[in-house]
């Protein structure tokens, strides 16, 4: 930037910059000072490149929350581009959280390492799930690290599948895989260009049009008008005289006429040339090569957006599939701190509300947050990383853990504090229905009982004493019979589940209807094992064939045995060798008034390149399934009609997936993994990989998590497929009080419609006195919805904001009775500011 005044460097990451704030603050504050002259151009709005379909809702809102505030606080100014060039697919909610952040523009280019489907477009509209529009472009060089060589600037030129529509397009150059930047040889490279036969003239030396009867740029004419040639092959063409009626057909307009081109520039952590439309004077024409900004270069793109197409929905990439498992570890760290700071702020936001002494943790919560925003760093969370970083990242989410747990216990102390009760034991409800379920309280000398405890919405109720009676008298309690052949029957008068001696599941009835479940001659709860060897990266991959080499893992007959007897919960539990190396031990367990069975599952797992699933066929006949996503779910084929099909073979979701077909359907939920897939009947989790690069001991070692199955009748939305998935992946909390209990309960929000969910309670981050709070909503269902939301806090004020929580001028909600009332349309995200009143003296 120093030796290149026309030079721009844009850098994408609060989290780099962060760093260099802190380690070297004379080199941050030069580059503030480039940033004033606009040399320096901060870009993306994240605080990471982060993956674009693990993280939650919530973390990819906290990303540019966190990002963009920093940016403005360091450089005065936030990002209207989204910057992510590397990263392995785009959620359909990433428009609607990018446009709720001040962000209008998207740039990638991974779509273009499709393995089966070509990208249709550079430049398009693409719409999110509720509708929510931005403009993305993918540079049509396909690269975020070309060096400038003239045949990466003519694939630019040539390739550009949107000509005619927007003639405006990037070029990333520089060291972007790993860092680096561009270097002074491409930057002069760049420059060189303006004076060289048969390439794109440079806008920095370009002073004349060229004209049509001198030397034409000739892998640019016969890529168009001869169809490709090498460039050993372009020399006859050099001397080539054309006029008007040959020009090529894409960007220059009808009767020879064209607007003038205008060279743009742009990047993430690499620097880019952007190369328009070609300018036509009279007879003569030229291309305009040009170092610029970002800002420019969308500025263009909008200039001439009016014919540009729309894409719906998700960007899911062809490839990498294989980053929805690696690293199980890492993703349930990633699962179980999104939960823990989600308790957290709750907590500690009602403590406010409720204890006058009590001051919300601000500072460490902003740290804890930053460490798991940083571990979704798409070669983090995606387990595609060495093995230094994947044992960094457990050591951040242990420390997440370590002092989440520290904040939730200080919150609870606040909330009990001067509410004596009988026992020092807080029953906590995190989320905003209420629930009625089967809780292991902790008893004096490490012992466990279990008791079905009630709590309302967002809200605590004391602890049942050990000897209080428990309500059985409402429910029917679970039964559990052991057949004399070594089958189990668990049957709580909801469902009905049947395993065979080898642990399999022969049958899951809906009692009430006595609608079979599982598809006839087929078992559920089959755990099958596929070689795993991709052709190109072994942790980001997993490729079609690997579909042909199934193989189910066969049990041992009389392995399956009792656990739980009965009563408030039944269980079974069996063991499986899954090969010589690696075992599996599973408990199947049925609670009272549960509307899904539980699979505990323990695995330690020593493979090289096998993939370990869990299969259920079902009895249900439909052409999509439905796949929870970010704030909301979409509909994938169960069938392979087209190669658009058949590439989505391995997909993801998070925390459940449902096939239904009219009146029925089976859900599969889960509480840590991603990877799915849905084939005809068969609904598959994906549980465990065993690549051996880039870090040789991924996934080695011992696993635990949790799936369920959940049959209804009905659609899933009415059924309450959503909320049984939140409760497997956000159980009741028992806290430990500092002093006594409180005797009552309480909650503090709880919402009328079932098809909206209260997601996030949290202090605003710039909060009057520390009395205020963002609250976060979505319509989860898919429709249109007004609804109330229920209060008991001392709200002195309500308005909507963004998600970057700035006043909405006209969002202004009068407070009815402690209610609220709201209005959703299909999947929109709603956040709230809620001013309290001061607190008594």
């Amino acid at each position: 930037m120093e030796q290149n005044p026309d030079f721009i460097f844009a850098c994408s990451q609060a989290q780099q910059l962060e760093w260099v704030k802190s380690h070297y603050p004379g080199l941050h504050a030069r580059l503030q000072e480039f940033a004033c002259r606009g040399q320096f151009v901060p870009v993306g709005g994240t605080w990471v490149e982060m993956d674009g379909n693990l993280p939650s809702g919530e973390a990819m809102v906290r990303q540019f929350l966190q990002g963009q505030s920093f940016f403005l606080q360091e450089f005065g100014k936030m990002c209207s581009e989204f910057w992510l060039p590397d990263t392995f697919g785009y959620s359909a909610q990433l428009p609607q959280i990018m446009r709720g952040c001040g962000i209008r523009h998207f740039l990638t280019q991974k779509l273009s390492w499709n393995l089966v489907n070509s990208f249709p477009h550079h430049t398009f509209f693409w719409e999110g799930l509720d509708g929510s529009r931005v403009l993305a472009h993918f540079p049509p060089g396909d690269s975020y690290g070309m060096q400038g060589s003239a045949e990466e600037v003519l694939k630019t030129v040539v390739k550009n599948r949107d000509k005619g529509r927007s003639n405006h397009s990037a070029f990333l150059f520089g060291f972007g895989d790993g860092g680096g930047g561009p270097t002074q040889t491409m930057v002069d490279r760049l420059k060189r260009l303006h004076n060289t036969d048969g390439l794109p003239r440079s806008a920095l030396a370009l002073q004349q049009p060229l004209d049509l009867t001198v030397p034409w740029p000739a892998a640019l004419l016969s890529a168009q008008t001869f169809g490709p040639a090498p460039l050993r092959d372009l020399a006859s063409l050099q001397s080539r005289t054309i006029g008007s009626s040959q020009l090529p057909p894409w960007g220059w307009g009808g009767g020879g006429k064209a607007a003038r081109g205008k060279g743009l520039k742009s990047t993430g952590d690499r620097t880019l040339l952007v190369c328009p439309q070609v300018a036509l004077r009279g007879q003569g024409a030229f291309w305009r090569v040009q170092l610029s900004s970002p800002g420019r270069l969308f500025s263009a793109l909008e200039s001439s957006s009016g014919q540009l197409c729309t894409w719906v929905g998700e960007l899911f990439l062809e490839l990498h599939n294989g980053t929805y498992t690696t690293h199980a570890q890492i993703k349930k760290g990633n699962r179980e701190c999104e939960r823990i700071l989600h308790d957290v702020e709750l907590l500690s936001s009602l403590a406010v509300a409720r204890s006058a002494p009590f001051l919300y943790p601000a500072a460490q919560l902003q740290h804890l947050w930053r460490l798991l925003l940083l571990n979704q760093f798409h070669d983090v969370v995606t387990g595609s990383c060495i093995q230094l970083v994947a044992e960094e990242a457990m050591c951040h989410y242990e420390d997440i853990r370590s002092h989440g747990n520290t904040l939730l216990s200080a919150a609870a102390a606040a909330l009990c504090a001067g509410e004596p009760g009988p026992e020092g034991l807080l029953i906590v409800n995190t989320l905003p229905w209420k629930r009625t379920e089967v809780l292991a309280l902790p008893r004096p000398g490490g012992a466990h009982s279990l008791a079905l405890v009630t709590v309302p919405s967002m809200g605590y109720a004391p602890a049942p004493a050990p000897t209080s009676l428990q309500p059985l008298q409402t429910q029917q309690p679970v039964f559990v019979v052991q057949e004399t052949d070594g089958s189990v029957t668990l049957d709580n008068g909801i469902i009905r589940v049947r395993l065979d001696p080898t642990g399999c599941l022969t049958s899951l009835v809906l009692v009430a209807s006595g609608r079979e479940a599982i598809a006839e001659g087929t078992v559920g709860n089959q755990f099958v094992l596929f070689d795993d060897v991709p052709l190109y990266w072994d942790a980001w991959d997993v490729m079609d064939y690997h579909l042909e080499t199934r193989k189910p893992v066969l049990g041992q007959a009389g392995t399956l045995a009792v656990g739980t007897e009965g009563g408030l919960r039944g269980s079974a539990w069996f063991l499986l060798q899954i090969s010589p190396n690696s075992r599996l031990s599973q408990e199947v367990v049925l609670d009272i008034g549960c509307p899904y069975v539980r699979f505990h599952t323990e695995v330690h797992w020593h493979e090289a390149h096998k993939f370990l699933k869990v299969e259920f066929p079902a009895r249900v006949r439909s052409p999509q399934a439905t796949y929870e996503v970010q704030f909301g779910h979409l509909q994938r084929p169960t069938h392979h009609n087209t190669s658009w099909d058949w590439a989505r073979f391995e997909v993801w979701a998070h925390r459940w997936i449902d096939l239904s077909e009219h009146g029925f359907g089976l859900a599969l939920l889960n509480d840590c993994k991603y990877g799915a897939s849905v084939r005809g009947n068969v609904l598959s989790l994906s549980l465990l990989r065993a690549p051996k690069a880039p870090d040789t001991t991924a996934d080695m070692g011992r696993h635990e998590f949790t799936y369920a199955l959940m049959p209804h009748k009905g659609s899933f939305q009415d059924a309450g497929v959503i909320r049984a998935a939140y409760s497997l992946n956000f159980p009741l909390l028992a806290l430990p009080a500092s002093g006594p209990a409180p005797a009552a309960s309480w909650s503090a929000f709880s919402v009328s419609s079932p098809a909206v969910v209260l997601e996030t309670v949290k202090q605003a981050e710039t909060s009057r006195q520390g009395r205020t709070l963002v609250l976060r909503l979505y319509e989860a269902h898919g429709s249109h919805v007004d609804c109330w939301l229920h209060t008991s806090l001392p709200v002195q004020e309500a308005v909507l904001c963004d998600l970057l929580e700035q006043r909405d001028p006209a969002g202004d909600l009068p407070l009815q009775d402690s209610r609220l009332k709201l209005t959703f349309s299909p999947f929109q995200v709603r956040s709230l500011l809620l001013l309290l009143q001061p607190p008594p003296n």
